[in-house]
């Protein structure tokens, strides 16, 4: 008699997708298909780099992914859970046992903005960043850059551009570096007045045109290219697909990821809710929930009650284009400590953090199980719930 297999879907193949599959390789019963529109893997904390012509963001899928997974590039349209298949944008369907859904996240501009979404440039995922660099490269070094959000994102890409050269204006909306301390936003101010960026810290944007920004005050800055960064949205499968959301879209699941409406349905990494109380959106958090995800599908299988999430974070950190950086230190519930390190240190830290990142991924490709993530985390026992039974 032939043993019966279980088949596990993943959808998205980025950070949290792709350790979910290398980790589910701890059965040796499973297959195992990763379903991501790309053929390679998208370093998404250099996407800066990318934009800037300092590095590159794309991995090789062979050398990231365990043995026996497979790899379909395509889009999925639709998750049907009555009937437990993933709808493709080919028109393929696949069956499963299980799905973990690692969809991530995009960029949002937003329409209410006059001329954001015809003029502005994003750089939140590959194409994007791809269509930014080539328009950049037909610039004239002078030419000015605005870049809308203050962010890490927007931080990151403006010190990048401005390190290469470029005149860049960032326009904060309010606060440069929200999620930072007050030492940690003096640090990254120090290095951007470094880098020559000028910071119009309080500054909104009004509308966007094709060769300038004008701000709400009346001023207006001249710009040949516009980068908008502030704000992310996740991409909408899970409503198309009938199953609840939280306001962003993201899916919403109960402490052990599992979905509130289908227990074969796991989420992982920035398109989850757990217990419509998502952690920050951040490789920091998709890796370890990837592998949670993925522990919480083998339960299932093994007939065990899955784990509450447990993880925590230990801070941010900030690269100021290649020589200068900010490590923004935390408690382990993700709030900001007074302590940061700074300078060409720092940089030295996030890039050898941003090739551990990699690195870990093809370690449990390797060895299934290797991975271990920071646990301690505290999440309010209001947000506690019992795991969802699969029929």
């Amino acid at each position: 008699m032939t043993a019966q297999r279980t088949h596990i879907v993943v959808i998205g193949g980025g950070y949290a997708g792709t350790l979910a599959a290398n980790h589910l390789r701890l059965r040796a019963d499973v297959d195992i298909t990763v379903v991501n529109p790309r053929p390679v893997f998208v370093e998404r904390i250099r996407l800066h780099q990318m934009v800037a012509g300092s590095g590159t963001a794309a991995v090789d899928y062979g050398t990231l992914l365990g043995e026996g997974i497979r790899l379909v590039v395509d889009g999925a349209e639709r998750i049907d859970a009555t009937a437990r298949t993933v709808e493709l944008t080919s028109g393929a369907v696949l069956d499963y046992d299980y799905v973990i859904y690692a969809v991530g996240s995009t960029g949002a501009v937003p329409a209410a903005v006059p001329g954001a979404a015809e003029f502005a440039y994003s750089v939140a995922e590959f194409e994007h960043a791809e269509r930014l660099r080539d328009t950049l490269d037909e610039l004239h070094p002078d030419a000015p850059v605005t870049v809308v959000g203050a962010g890490l994102t927007g931080i990151e890409t403006a010190s990048e551009l401005a390190e290469q050269g470029r005149r860049v204006n960032l326009v904060c909306g309010g606060t440069l570096g929200p999620s930072l301390s007050k030492p940690g936003r003096r640090s990254v101010a120090k290095w951007l007045r470094r880098l020559g960026v000028d910071v119009f810290e309080t500054a909104t944007v009004a509308e966007v045109r094709h060769d300038e920004v004008a701000l709400a005050d009346g001023a207006l800055l001249p710009s040949a290219v516009t980068v908008w960064t502030a704000g992310f949205g996740v991409p909408d499968l899970a409503a198309r697909s009938g199953l609840r959301t939280d306001s962003l879209g993201r899916l919403l699941t109960d402490e052990t990821l599992t979905s509130v409406d289908d227990a074969r349905i796991v989420a992982a990494g920035d398109a989850a809710a757990p217990s419509d109380h998502p952690l920050r959106m951040s490789c920091q958090a998709a890796i370890p929930l990837g592998a949670q995800a993925a522990n919480t599908v083998l339960s299932r299988i093994a007939g065990t009650p899955p784990a509450a999430i447990n993880q925590a974070f230990t801070g941010q950190c900030v690269s100021l284009g290649r020589g200068y950086g900010t490590i923004q230190t935390s408690r382990p519930d993700d709030t900001p400590l007074n302590l940061v390190i700074g300078g060409r240190a720092a940089a030295a830290i996030k890039e050898a953090i941003c090739k551990g990142t990699v690195w870990g991924i093809r370690r449990e490709a390797a060895k299934p199980g290797w991975y271990r993530w920071l646990k301690g985390g505290k999440r309010s026992e209001k947000f506690a719930s019992d795991a969802i039974s699969v029929p």
